[in-house]
């Protein structure tokens, strides 16, 4: 059974955001109560759509047991029950999965580093692939993809590329790309026609805030440098490039795709904050993921988790053995969809088992 309890106290605070955003106050505290009436509005609406059938149930069924009433409209509301009760119980699942805690990251934008791993070149244009086709799929979206960084594979494609992705929910979509893909085709310079195998390493990150965590300056090591490349307009002769340490981590940032010093140093500063939370935020959801892991998968770096087969056009996910034959779709982004979702609604019944026990 539903917790009724809770039920009421969502539509009551519901109601008092109403009230309370018809008043005068702080943008800030209006901006925060905004978000949070917006993110509750389809939770009261699952919850008075549920109770609405489940009333309207409850008066078949009183029909049907009440001797007084006429028998032919006995045999009408017993024969509408069925409807009834698959409608009440698919309403009731909309609403369970509306009740599930949210990540209080979904919200945030992301940051997308891909690399390439075993392969080579080949390694190289794959990572190329799949930037392309979650820069087709934001686009699908409504999103807004910015390169940050990208090092070029000497034939095509990229050795390592980072980039920001901004819009709505774009973390809550992407959370379960990271991990190891894996491509097997035949490149265009083997002349035997014999299958290759490579990998590239996916890692997705909600993107931190200056208030997320503070980074002490003295533990940064900031050395500016050249900017090197291939060459072309983006290698000048000032010292823009940034490298940015930090050294209780060791993490290192290098940022030179921008001409301004500034903006380079910006920009490293937000994928070293990044990278500083996500660590903290796995130490912290250490039990989560753990919960996590017989269902999806762990999410971490270092696991196989998909494979794109060109010769058999298809893609399979090992975590959830979902393989759909719609490569060229999904490198496209317009099928990408259909793995994302999938892994999303295995993520939610994991929940509601947990919940559940």
């Amino acid at each position: 059974m539903l917790p009724e309890q809770k039920l009421d106290a969502l539509i009551t605070r519901h109601a008092a955001l109403e009230r309370d955003l018809a008043a005068a106050m702080p943008a800030e505290a209006y901006v925060r109560l905004s978000r949070e009436f917006a993110e509750l509005a389809p939770v009261v609406e699952a919850v008075k759509s549920y109770r609405a059938a489940q009333h309207e149930l409850e008066g078949v069924e009183s029909m049907i047991e009440d001797p007084s009433i006429d028998a032919e409209m006995r045999a009408i509301a017993t024969s509408e029950r069925p409807q009834l009760e698959a409608r009440r119980a698919s309403l009731e699942q909309q609403l369970r999965l509306a009740l599930l805690p949210k990540d209080a990251m979904d919200e945030r934008n992301v940051i997308l580093e891909i690399r390439a791993g075993t392969g080579g070149d080949e390694a190289s244009l794959f990572a190329g692939n799949l930037f392309r086709m979650y820069e087709r799929y934001a686009a699908k979206q409504g999103w807004k993809v910015e390169i940050m960084t990208a090092s070029e594979g000497s034939m095509g494609g990229y050795k390592e590329i980072i980039a920001e992705i901004r819009g709505r929910g774009a973390f809550a979509k992407l959370k379960f790309e990271s991990g190891v893909h894996r491509v097997q085709r035949v490149p265009d310079t083997e002349g035997s026609g014999r299958i290759h195998t490579s990998t590239a390493t996916v890692a997705v990150l909600p993107e931190a805030q200056e208030l997320d965590l503070a980074i002490n300056d003295a533990d940064l090591r900031i050395d500016t440098l050249r900017s090197g490349g291939a060459g072309g307009q983006h290698v000048n002769k000032t010292e823009s490039a940034v490298r940015v340490t930090h050294i209780p981590s060791g993490i290192v940032v290098m940022m030179q795709e921008d001409r301004s010093q500034h903006r380079n140093r910006a920009k490293a500063m937000a994928v070293l904050r990044t990278r500083l939370y996500d660590f903290e935020r796995q130490k912290q959801d250490a039990a989560r993921a753990a919960e996590r892991r017989g269902q999806v998968g762990t999410g971490d770096r270092s696991e196989r988790i998909r494979t794109y087969n060109y010769p058999q056009g298809r893609v399979s996910d090992h975590r959830i053995n979902l393989t759909l034959y719609k490569l060229p779709q999904i490198l496209e982004g317009e099928a990408l969809g259909e793995i994302i979702d999938a892994l999303v609604a295995e993520h939610q019944a994991a929940q509601l088992a947990a919940e559940e026990t």
